[in-house]
């Protein structure tokens, strides 16, 4: 009698340990981008100096080991843009790097240009930050899988807001149950799925894809269209993106990714 319940209890004990690996629910990622808006070359050359030889390496430091630099195909001449995306496993780590770069001593030499710089001289006119928590579907990132130099890519962020918050919320269940999947099936080579909770932009969720050239791209959302109308007519998932914002972009030289 003792050895049969050691087996049922045995039994009970592994398949519990199955059911939590097979079903367990992978903590979400938070990811923090950086906008830097300037004006000027020279800017520009400040903050990529910054970013290539103080800014990456502090983070790789910390633990931080894939910073993705991005910047718009099409220029923009009165609000210039680069994009710096930060993957972070726990919110608390956006705190902790913040202080243990500022302890770097290799930061602070290599970076002293850009953080030294004089009040009439700034490398930048702002800096935007935005917080985001990965999706349930993609609880975390993913390294794109490109085959093309770094400046023929077709990097697009897109970033759907919606009226309510409620109505938010739909757009990425929706992804959830059933856009990630299509994504993932037709090869997007998404980056990552977010929905931001702290940005100047909100309600809203924003998403990266990535593609070897245009065409590439132009080839992916084709194929995505007739996928994407079997769903898009469904009366649960209607009026929940009130404004569709898409930016092209391309990775910087020194960008991991």
């Amino acid at each position: 009698m003792k050895s049969f319940l050691k087996r049922i209890l045995f039994s009970t004990v592994a398949f519990i340990a199955l059911s939590a690996h097979v079903y367990g629910v992978k903590q979400s990622f938070y990811y923090q981008i950086k906008v830097y808006h300037f004006k000027t070359d020279q800017q520009e050359k400040t903050i990529d100096e910054y970013l290539k030889t103080a800014f990456l390496p502090a983070l790789h430091s910390t633990g931080i080991k894939d910073v993705g630099v991005f910047k718009p195909i099409a220029k923009d001449t009165s609000d210039r843009l680069i994009y710096v995306f930060i993957p972070l496993k726990k919110l608390t780590d956006l705190d902790r790097i913040n202080t243990e770069v500022g302890k770097d001593k290799a930061f602070a030499e290599k970076g002293k240009l850009y953080l030294n710089a004089a009040y009439n001289e700034a490398p930048y006119t702002r800096i935007e930050s935005i917080i985001l928590k990965a999706f349930a579907s993609m609880p975390e990132y993913s390294l794109p899988k490109l085959t093309t130099p770094k400046n023929e890519r077709v990097y697009e962020l897109r970033s759907y807001e919606a009226a309510t918050e409620n109505l938010s919320r739909n757009k990425i269940e929706m992804f959830n149950d059933y856009e990630v999947a299509i994504f993932s099936k037709l090869n997007f080579n998404a980056v990552f799925y977010g929905q931001v909770i702290s940005g100047g932009k909100m309600p809203n969720l924003m998403y990266l894809t990535t593609f070897n050239n245009k065409v590439d791209r132009d080839s992916h959302w084709a194929a995505f269209g007739p996928e994407y109308k079997k769903i898009s007519g469904l009366p649960q998932y209607q009026y929940n993106v009130s404004k569709n914002v898409t930016l092209f972009l391309y990775p910087a030289d020194y960008s991991d990714f």
